[in-house]
């Protein structure tokens, strides 16, 4: 359920940093999937309060993250509009980041275990090299698409996109591991598919009000594109 917060601290930093504008809209596509997640996922688990903090600072780091990677994705003076490039930059510091807590925590089982340094059989050796190269090509192609996503739209529609790959998640456990749901977890699975059916609608709208003043401009600096265009719209009336 704390999961759920990601959203409202996108947004509020996408707000911050001026790069949404306070709609009424906008603010009703958040509450919506924000309060329809924590309806769908209420009791579903026990309440720990340690976890708690945890998830709530990395729902506030990754707000954060998010919203200064768009900044700098988005500003055409750094010329780094291409994932590939972000991904340069940005994740040899994130695994600079990462590799201490990798040591601390699983650098010992990692180092004794009879799979990988320890191996008898090199057949175990190649396996479990093989899993974790087609993790790393996975891994990539993940990362690419969440700074292409980033780029093209906003880092307020990669969370909606996460939520939604997460509702779906949940569904699927409802189906196929027989998990149950109450009629408060149904009623948010509603209200959360609202909400993003309502943005996806938004974003269709705005990129067609986007396109048409795009046209406009370009039609009012080339008297002959203007002349054709409103000859178009003659023939077609």
């Amino acid at each position: 359920m704390t999961k759920s917060s990601a959203i409202l601290f996108i947004l509020l930093f996408s707000l911050l940093f001026k790069l949404e504008e306070v709609r009424v809209t906008l603010l009703l596509v958040v509450l919506l999937i924000a309060g329809g997640l924590f309806m769908f996922t209420y009791k579903s688990t026990q309440f720990n309060a340690q976890g708690f903090v945890l998830v709530l600072c990395a729902s506030f780091l990754g707000g954060i993250r998010w919203t200064l990677t768009q900044i700098l994705m988005q500003k055409a003076d750094l010329g780094l509009q291409n994932p590939i490039d972000i991904m340069f930059h940005l994740q040899p510091l994130m695994f600079l980041g990462l590799f201490p807590l990798f040591v601390v925590f699983e650098g010992l089982p990692l180092s004794l275990s009879e799979k990988l340094f320890r191996f008898h059989e090199a057949g175990m050796l190649f396996s479990l090299v093989g899993k974790l190269f087609l993790g790393g090509i996975l891994a990539f192609g993940l990362g690419f698409s969440e700074f292409l996503l980033v780029s093209r739209t906003s880092s307020l529609t990669l969370s909606i996109a996460g939520i939604f790959k997460e509702i779906c998640i949940l569904f699927l456990a409802t189906r196929l591991l027989g998990d149950r749901l109450s009629l408060l977890n149904w009623l948010g699975f509603a209200v959360c598919l609202s909400g993003i059916s309502l943005h996806v609608i938004l974003k269709a709208m705005n990129s067609k009000g986007e396109k048409a003043l795009t046209l406009h401009k370009e039609a009012s600096s080339d008297p002959d594109l203007e002349l054709l265009l409103r000859h178009t719209e003659h023939a077609s009336t």
